[in-house]
């Protein structure tokens, strides 16, 4: 079955489900930057439910800072509506994945360390001072963290995924895409909505808007969202379930757009999350470095592993995310003759609190002697780290007008962000009393353990960015169908870190020198950082100053920053080979600054600079419209090298598992990609996509100090990059004629096997692959038919296939932990709206 699907995904080659419709940019019309539709011409609540008035040739986008038709713009682009996303598994770009097939997400157990790719290229680092490589936009706005936009998505009008380094026109963390979302406008026209929703295992949504004009010029609008679920994992040890979530949050937005042709929009948000997720289940059964089942009593504390069917959990900890967010931005496009003057300026605030089970046991434990293979010591290990982030950004920006023989956008860019964690971990390390039976499991605490010891360490760290930019991207009508385009950006990149930790507890060596325990490295400070190179300089061993450098801590920060200048670039050519077909080729300069390994175990040889990243893309690709603007058929293909390429690589750090923040080489991605919408009547929309990407190590290059053996082999497959992913959604308006209407949905997504576990060692990459899968969600729905009310009836995973999001290794005894989705479990929801 699941075969099936995908093979007939990619033969229909038809990532757009649920496509945006938006009214057509007359020639010469001058809008928002920022914004696909007019104040006056934006539809409410009801109009954006009936997504058949105008042709799919006609959605609009802003991929180029400017409002566009999808099928002018020289960028492959896909575009996913608000109504699709509110009726995912969850309104976010998480659930957006399952809609593009060119986007991936690595899901773990905190905002913090999620990731997004585009083409198999993205950013994970546990360190806070790295940054995404796909950027997330929301209304103007860039989140310079990718944690930042991992939260709901309500109240959106499109979400457009821009494929490719989009460095020229958004900036440094762009190097693999952009994310580019707007949120819907307040309008003229005085309405809201009201809907609620269920789903089995106890999830509820709650979604109000207003819409209220205070006067002609003054416009409003208000969003409010709750939601709660109590999660698919059921964890022994509390008996109850964990992976669920309770969000809220309200998002104000006022706007001033007198007749003179000022527009003025106010944005204010807030949200809180309280999340028990993501705790990791133990999907496989204990294993050697080979692959090998192996025998130890710690299996007894554990529940049955059953691969991604593993819906049990065993810890006295639960792994939880506590956050809160706000921001406030204000746009103002100012007319300046026939051209626009555009400035952003926002605040935002990011909090956020990981809480982790590290141990993944309902205790610490001990085996007694003799030794048995996995170990005799599970100590406890359970992290606290609240995370405090704040963003200043500036952006101005001059458009001319799109109806001239060179039409262009210039503008500078200016943002600050700060962030700092303080991150405990806390630990319980006992030993087995005399006398006890070899090879028995004792719980620390209890009468057959020896008295326990309790390690613990805090550090304090953190990192700030600043970024200063200066951009233009401008286009050459040489004739009416033949185009050039030419870009240029500008990049200043000033990159501050600071890190101490203070250790207790340890045990010490002969020499009374603190070493490493279970999870914590000794102290480290500027002190220590510079024994330590005291030590290499008077020819001691990287090992031996390691040891010794502990006793030269003296309580000052370590500090080291770096700048960076660069100037990348985009140049295309476009032709229309006529009215419904145009094509294009281009070329891309991208560019992510430097970065630093700033994390909780950091040690003197972790200390160094990561290298900015660069990559040169080169994409082809053809836009046509067929059957009178019907039909949406958009083809391109794709290459990109990436140099220098800052990825993480599984590490053992005080013989806990961790990922090191490197730069790992060069990389390079390419494949073929389709989008399709196709309205063959009026009421009947069916619209797709399927991407081949062929992700790969080109040459690696190991991390500082590290063995040879860590080379990850060339043609190694990134991480979170499918071979092949494909997409399909049919909606269809069923008109009776009577008081009631029927709605009609379906949409599968489908995808080959992909590399979760990206490391040196063949045995884990194979034990750390994601086999494929294929899901498919249906709904029907009733409601009259100007849809002012309806109610919606859907299930997810209709055959109920059980996949995980994402596998790592560092498990109990050398088994494997798994994530596992929402969406890995066939569930039924209602949904009720009354829209006014």
């Amino acid at each position: 079955m699941k075969k099936q699907l995908l093979v007939g995904s990619v033969l229909s080659t038809v990532g757009l489900a649920s496509p945006v419709w938006a009214q057509v940019v007359e020639p010469g019309t001058q809008t928002s930057g920022n914004q696909a539709q007019s104040a006056d011409l934006a539809p409410t609540s009801e109009e954006q439910s009936t997504p058949n008035r105008v042709a799919p040739a006609e959605i609009v986008v802003t991929a180029q800072k400017r409002s566009e038709r999808l099928q002018d713009v020289p960028i492959a682009v896909s575009v996913v509506s608000g109504t699709a996303l509110e009726t995912a598994a969850r309104p976010s770009i998480e659930s957006a994945t399952q809609l593009v097939p060119a986007l991936n997400f690595l899901k773990s157990g905190t905002t913090l360390n999620q990731t997004i790719f585009l083409r198999g290229v993205g950013t994970a680092t546990f360190s806070i001072a790295g940054e995404p490589s796909v950027s997330t936009v929301v209304d103007g706005v860039v989140f310079a963290r990718s944690g930042e936009a991992f939260s709901d998505l309500i109240d959106v009008d499109q979400l457009e995924v821009l494929r490719g380094p989009q460095g020229t026109l958004f900036g440094k963390n762009a190097s693999a895409g952009v994310i580019n979302i707007t949120t819907k406008q307040p309008t003229s026209r005085p309405g809201g909505s009201i809907e609620a929703s269920y789903f089995t295992k106890n999830e509820v949504r709650v979604r109000g808007v207003a819409n209220v004009p205070l006067s002609k010029d003054l416009l409003s609008r208000v969003t409010a969202f709750y939601g709660k679920y109590d999660g698919n994992i059921r964890n022994v040890t509390t008996d109850q379930r964990v992976n669920g979530y309770k969000h809220y949050g309200v998002r104000g937005q006022l706007l001033y757009r007198p007749d003179n042709g000022l527009r003025v929009l106010v944005i204010g948000d807030y949200h809180k999350n309280n999340d028990d997720c993501c705790a990791e289940v133990i999907g496989t059964g204990l294993l050697n470095g080979a692959g090998v089942s192996i025998t130890n009593p710690i299996a007894a504390a554990l529940p049955t592993p059953r691969g991604d069917k593993t819906r049990r959990i065993a810890q006295d900890l639960v792994t939880r995310t506590k956050e809160k967010g706000w921001g406030l931005s204000g746009e103002v496009d100012v007319p300046l003759g026939e051209h626009t003057l555009t400035s952003i300026t926002a605040y935002r605030k990011w909090d956020n609190t990981e809480i982790r089970d590290g141990d993944f046991l309902p205790r610490a434990y001990v085996i007694s002697p003799p030794a048995v293979a996995g170990g005799n010591s599970f100590n406890q290990l359970h992290d606290f780290g609240p995370q405090t982030s704040s963003t200043v950004s500036q952006e101005v920006r001059l458009t001319s007008p799109s109806q001239q023989f060179f039409t262009y956008v210039l503008g500078g860019y200016y943002s600050r962000a700060k962030s700092e964690r303080t991150f405990t971990r806390n630990d319980v390390v006992c030993t087995a009393a005399a006398g006890v039976p070899a090879s028995t499991l004792i719980p620390c605490g209890s009468a057959q353990a020896g008295p326990s010891t309790f390690p613990t360490a805090t550090a304090d760290f953190g990192s700030t960015f600043n970024n200063l930019a200066l951009f233009g991207q401008g286009v050459f009508h040489l004739t009416d169908a033949f185009r050039v385009v030419a870009g240029l950006r500008y990049t200043r990149d000033k990159l501050s870190v600071f890190h101490q930790r203070v250790a207790t507890g340890l045990a010490v060596n002969a020499a009374g020198q603190p070493v490493a325990g279970p999870g914590i490295q000794p102290n480290f400070d500027q002190g220590v950082f510079d024994r330590y190179n005291q030590l290499i300089a008077a020819g001691s061993t990287v090992a031996a100053a390691l040891a010794a450098a502990p006793l030269g801590s003296n309580g000052v920060p370590f500090r080291t920053n770096t700048s960076s200048d660069n100037v990348s670039g985009k140049a295309a050519l476009q032709y229309d080979f006529t009215p419904d077909a145009m094509g294009y080729v281009s070329y891309t300069r991208g560019y992510k600054g430097p970065a630093y390994n700033i994390f909780f175990n950091l040690t003197a040889t972790g200390t160094n600079e990561i290298d900015p990243e660069t990559s040169n893309s080169y994409e082809v690709g053809l836009k046509n419209t067929l059957l009178g603007g019907r039909l949406v058929l958009n083809l391109d293909a794709f290459y990109a090298k990436y140099q220098n390429f800052q990825a993480n690589n599984p590490d053992v750090v005080a013989g806990v598992v961790v990922t090191r923040f490197t730069n790992a080489g060069a990389v390079s991605t390419r494949g073929v990609e389709a989008d399709v919408i196709w309205r063959p009547i009026d009421d009947l929309t069916v619209s797709g996509g399927v991407a081949y990407t062929d992700a790969t190590v080109d040459k690696f290059r190991v991390p500082p100090g590290a063995a040879a053996t860590a080379v990850i082999p060339a043609l190694t497959p990134l991480g979170f990059a499918p071979k092949w992913k494909g997409s399909l959604s049919a909606n269809y308006h069923v008109r009776t004629g009577g008081p009631l209407d029927v709605y009609l949905g379906a949409s599968g997504n489908a995808q080959t096997k992909q590399l979760s576990l990206f490391a040196p060692d063949p045995v884990q990459r194979q034990l750390g692959t994601i086999g494929g899968y294929s899901i498919v969600n249906a709904s029907v729905g009733v409601g009259d038919s100007e849809d002012r009310y309806r109610l919606t009836f859907q299930v997810r995973n209709l055959f109920d296939t059980s996949y995980a999001a994402a596998i790592q290794n560092g498990g109990p005894a050398g088994s494997y932990r798994y994530q596992i989705p929402r969406d890995a479990d066939r569930y039924f929801g209602v949904t009720g709206r009354v829209n006014f």
